[in-house]
């Protein structure tokens, strides 16, 4: 059988994570682990938009199966992060424009067609799961998905020119106020899930990492948004909004690092649920590197250097994390092909 066909959705995660953490290894003025990291994650996105092109045209039927459904369909959010991060990338490291507009091109293209096309799918279809089986972690990656194109739109529109510099951070705004709302949406109901619903180990997918991850890259974008505000005057009547709400986005994804790391032991220590690679797990690995780049500039959005041993702390764990991740990826394609 053709291993393509069972390709999944969220692969594209892979991607994510790698970007992120080579934008934090910048930061951290690491150039040459960003620099690697980047042409791995490069790699990375040709590679997935060739295997997932040949699997569309391949498996029709199966990868449209996979794009209506509760559980699947939200992993191809995956594909817009990750090309929005490729862009984001380009531009912070080696300050190539046209790379991140044409990346910027192709994520919001994608976010149209996905945002629409899934949750017209979910909407419409007659048979539907229960709340307990319908809904994850994942559903919050059409909220990193808007944010994503959101934070490349406000780097891309510190280079620009007027009048085009003008729209770009409006569109920012605009996805940055949007995907706030639908984190606040589908959190409702993850929560509700959580709680009122029985909860066994195997319920605990990697992707609930995205709880945080979400509000990290939603920090990211508000934190983009000050520092563009001297240079569009809209933004500047809405900073201390700005600031209050970007300021809400990282508490909220700080409180969420201790409970997820609770669950996690209670998911391993005491069920002792085994460890096993997933393509899953790079939707854990994301939150960790977005966490350290959306403080890292926070700090310099709002001047709070009372915190600025958070972000390199954060960069070397999540540093380590992606080392384990990628092992387990590396085993997992040698067992395939072999």
């Amino acid at each position: 059988m053709d291993k393509t066909e069972q390709l999944s959705p969220a692969y594209f995660g892979f991607v994510m994570a790698t970007g992120i953490i080579a934008i934090a290894a910048h930061q951290q003025q690491y150039p040459w682990i960003a620099y690697t990291l980047f042409a791995i994650s490069c790699l990375g996105w040709v590679t997935l938009s060739f295997l997932y092109s040949y699997r569309a045209a391949r498996f029709t039927h199966v990868f449209v199966d996979d794009l209506t459904s509760h559980s699947r369909g939200p992993g191809f959010f995956t594909s817009v992060a990750g090309t929005a991060l490729v862009g984001s990338q380009a531009f912070i490291l080696f300050d190539a424009y046209w790379v991140a507009f044409v990346s910027w091109i192709i994520a919001l293209l994608l976010w149209i067609v996905l945002t629409y096309t899934i949750f017209t799918a979910l909407t419409i279809r007659r048979d539907k799961p229960t709340l307990d089986k319908g809904i994850s972690g994942a559903w919050l990656l059409a909220v990193v998905a808007t944010q994503s194109v959101a934070v490349l739109s406000a780097i891309l529109a510190t280079n620009t020119a007027q009048p085009w510099k003008l729209e770009l951070n409006f569109l920012a705004l605009s996805m940055w106020l949007w995907s706030g709302m639908l984190y606040i949406w589908m959190m409702s109901l993850i929560f509700y899930r959580y709680t009122f619903f029985q909860f066994v180990p195997s319920d605990l997918a990697p992707p609930y990492w995205i709880n945080m991850g979400a509000m990290a890259i939603s920090t990211l974008a508000g934190s983009l948004l000050v520092i563009n505000s001297t240079e569009a005057p809209f933004l500047l009547t809405l900073t201390p909004f700005i600031k209050g709400f970007t300021i809400f986005y990282w508490a909220t994804g700080t409180w969420w690092i201790p409970m997820l790391l609770i669950l996690g032991i209670w998911r391993h220590v005491v069920r002792k649920f085994p460890f096993a690679y997933d393509p899953l797990y790079w939707g854990a690995v994301f939150p960790l590197g977005m966490y350290s780049a959306c403080t890292y500039v926070m700090l310099q959005a709002m001047e709070f250097n009372f915190l600025h041993g958070l972000p390199t702390a954060f960069f070397y764990i999540a540093l380590l994390v992606w080392g384990v991740t990628f092992w387990g990826l590396c085993k997992a394609v040698a067992a395939r092909v072999a």
